[in-house]
């Protein structure tokens, strides 16, 4: 399926099969034309508990018919509607009130509050991502306890509230409510607020917390030594948890069923990012799915996995990045130029081997607990059950990119220097 539909794309790290592509429910780039919510996105008046209105009158008027413009393809409907607005200061308690039932939609239809953010940095401008925030965090605040993950999402807001006139400030919420009601359905990967929700957990486990402070440490050194160690010691810290969870499950009467979360995988460079992605996700009993048009992975796998698997791909990412940034700097001093594709090869040469190290550090981990092998099979074909459930229809496809040796040759050195081996296990307490 072509770019743009919104089909996952299921990672390989062999750089000749770039990327699966699946069939989830997504269709269409965040502001394509067509796929949108329509009168799906719109609430009974009176609905909203945010910051509008009393669900009547003539601010309800003024609103109800500019909102009409988000649902054509002229711009000029737009300009209109933002000058009707902008004529009309007592509708704007009711404006927001809409842009926050437009929000709590999306919820509904599988969204989450970084992946709206990711298309409206995408699409739009930085004065839509603080329209955007605002608006996310008015409707959040009515609910007593927010699913797993949401939190961390909300403190990642930009600030909200943008300074403009009444002309350039309507518009700017209209072009964002556009983009919101053309976004497409996914599916979900967690609960919505509202919804029930198990019991909330005290702190962070002790193990992720110890992977983090690896990770941070292996980010900051300038020795690329203790780097490797560092990072080493964290994936092998990964393994071993991952043990001890199926050591868990196996006893338990009734398992857990595996889980989602989505990666934002931006541009540049996104193809080489999300065979990153997939490398350890699938080193780490997880597997990758890559929405291309959507910008971003969803990651399944158990919920003991998920987190760990993201924290260490951010990090291998910027590793990767400040090595990429060293090697360049060799290059030039030696008056060759680099390029675009010196970037993208060094990118995937890097994910390609670090996807045969990782693997090849959990089986070692893994062989020396023979007896859970049967206990990790089984949770490996709940994974892949649970990702054709929600990925029904995927493709690999080739990676297109031009091609430099040397930075081929630089991105496998850094992935080497990156340390996943055996030689690192013990050196860092």
């Amino acid at each position: 399926m072509s770019r743009g539909t919104g089909n996952g794309r299921r990672g390989g790290a062999d750089t000749g099969n770039g990327a699966r592509s699946g069939g989830g429910k997504g269709s269409g780039k965040g502001s394509g034309k067509g796929s949108g919510a329509g009168s799906g996105a719109r609430s009974a008046p009176g609905t909203g508990t945010g910051t509008g209105g009393d669900g009547t009158g003539e601010a309800v008027r003024v609103v109800e018919e500019a909102l009409k413009a988000l649902y054509g393809n002229d711009d000029r409907a737009l300009d209109t509607a933002a000058s009707l607005l902008a004529a009309a200061p007592g509708a704007d308690a009711e404006l927001a009130r809409r842009g926050e039932e437009f929000v709590r939609s999306l919820w509904t239809r599988g969204w989450q509050p970084a992946d709206l953010v990711r298309m409206a940095r995408r699409d739009l401008a930085e004065e839509h991502v603080r329209l955007l925030s605002g608006l996310v965090r008015a409707e959040t605040a009515r609910y007593e306890r927010l699913p797993h993950r949401w939190q961390a999402q909300l403190d990642a807001l930009e600030p909200a509230g943008w300074t403009a006139d009444r002309f350039s400030y309507a518009t700017g919420v209209l072009e964002l409510y556009r983009l919101l009601v053309r976004l497409p359905r996914l599916d979900a990967v967690g609960p919505v607020p509202g919804e029930a929700l198990p019991p909330p957990v005290a702190g962070e486990p002790k193990t992720l917390s110890r992977i983090r402070a690896l990770l941070a440490k292996a980010e900051a050194t300038t020795y690329a030594e203790e780097a490797e160690a560092l990072t080493a010691k964290a994936q092998e810290l990964m393994a071993r948890h991952s043990l001890d969870e199926a050591t868990l499950a196996a006893g338990a009467p009734s398992p857990e069923t595996p889980g989602a979360l989505r990666i934002g995988v931006d541009a540049p460079y996104e193809q080489a990012k999300a065979i990153l992605l997939d490398a350890v996700a699938t080193a780490n009993h997880c597997r990758a799915v890559w929405s291309e048009g959507l910008g971003f992975s969803t990651v399944v796998g158990f919920e003991a996995d998920l987190d760990p698997v993201e924290l260490l791909y951010t990090s291998l990412l910027v590793q990767g990045t400040a090595a990429m940034t060293r090697a360049e700097a060799e290059q030039r001093a030696g008056g060759r130029k680099r390029t675009k594709s010196f970037r993208q090869s060094f990118l995937l040469a890097y994910a390609n081997r670090l996807g045969a190290r990782l693997s090849a550090t959990s089986r070692r981990v893994a062989a020396e607990a023979p007896t859970l092998l049967p206990a990790l099979a089984t949770r490996d074909v709940a994974v892949t059950a649970r990702t054709d459930e929600l990925f029904p229809e995927t493709r690999t496809s080739r990676v297109r990119a031009a091609w430099d040796e040397d930075g081929w040759n630089h991105g496998t050195t850094a992935a080497d220097r990156a340390g996943l081996g055996a030689r690192a296990r013990g050196e860092i307490d």
